[in-house]
Order: structure tokens, then sequence, then C-alpha cells
């Protein structure tokens, strides 16, 4: 079901806002955290930034390998989501923890998490000053991939109204408001150009 995302595409994976799961390793150890902040950058080569606290350890282990990777979890893992943003990962391997699946990416050595719909392996662009004083770090998409029954043809696949596919219902990727709530991704409009409308239309 995984199927490579061209590197000009990557952006796309996470253009719309998503929780990713930060994934690193580093000297046998390995981590996971949620975060909320994290957006694309550019297109070519793909860049993308994420905001990751001076008190995580997931933090601490990208410092040391110098490479990261984002996980985009789907509605099905709200609850894995959740708890790994609650949680250290100084002292408890969350991935045994949380039985959580994990499979090796394509060039990070993070580990990449089963059952999410997106993956980004990302090679750390050091930028000290940013990530002491802002806590962001910003990295450039080395490998992408994506679940293929949420995205084809270089967009995601989701359907509302007639066409909603509850199998598909399941695979929509999750937005943080607060305090453990999520939104779903939703709705999809067609924007149209203004610039052929006709005047007083």
């Amino acid at each position: 079901m995984k199927q490579d995302v061209p590197l000009p595409q990557a952006y796309r994976l996470i253009n719309h806002g998503p929780t990713v799961l930060v994934s690193a390793a580093h000297g046998g150890r390995r981590n996971l955290m949620a975060a909320a902040w994290a957006m694309p950058l550019d297109f070519n080569p793909p860049k993308i930034a994420v905001v990751l606290d001076k008190s995580t350890y997931t933090r601490k282990l990208i410092e040391a390998a110098g490479s990261f990777a984002l996980n985009v979890p789907c509605r099905a893992q709200v609850d894995l989501a959740y708890t790994v943003g609650t949680c250290s990962g100084e002292e408890v391997d969350k991935f045994e923890a949380f039985n959580v699946g994990s499979f090796a990416g394509h060039v990070v050595e993070a580990p990449l998490v089963a059952g999410c719909v997106a993956w980004l392996e990302c090679r750390l662009l050091p930028q000290p000053a940013l990530q002491s004083e802002h806590d962001l770090f910003l990295g450039e998409v080395v490998a992408a991939q994506a679940d293929s029954r949420a995205w084809a043809g270089g967009r995601w696949q989701y359907r509302d109204g007639a066409e909603a596919d509850p199998a598909l219902d399941a695979l929509r990727t999750l937005h943080h408001i607060a305090a453990g709530r999520f939104f779903t991704c939703g709705e999809q409009v067609q924007g149209h150009s203004l610039f052929n409308q006709e005047p007083g239309a």
C-alpha cells in the first residue's frame, strides 16, 4: 500500500497542516513525539520546518543523528498521536510501550511508523540560532512515501457526500486543536479563477 512520492510533490503531503509524528534514532535509541507545528518551506529540493521544544528527547536524538522523519498519522491513530505527544521517551521506548509498529525508511535511520498515511524522511539542515532561540528545525526531504489508498496522482483522495468512502474516512489526517482534541481533514471545495468571470456576474 506504500508508494514512493516524487520529491517535488513531497510538500503536498503536509501542505494542509496535519499533525505529524516526529521519529528519530541515534546510538541504539529511538523515539517518537507528536508535533502540531510542521509545514513545507520549498519545492525542489523540498524543505520542511517543525517546532521541537527543548525538553523533548526526540530533539536530542535529531541533533545527534542529523536526520529525522515526519510520519502523518490518520484518524485510526488518534489515540497514538495523543499519547506520544503527552509523555517523554527519555525513560521508556514508546514503540515498545505502546506497541507501535515500524519499518525502515529508504535513507534515514529514524524508524517510520506503520499505519500512517505518509512518511517524509529528512536530513537536518542545522540552523543553531533558529533551533536555540525559536525551537525551529529545518529539514530537507530526501525520501517520501504515501499510502496508495489515500494518495494518488499527486494528491489526497478523500471524498465527501455521495462519493464518501467509509474505509477512506479512517485514513483522514489529524489536525490538533488543543487538549487532545483533533479535527480530521474535511470537505474539499474547488476554487475557480475570477479572471474568467463576466463583469457583474
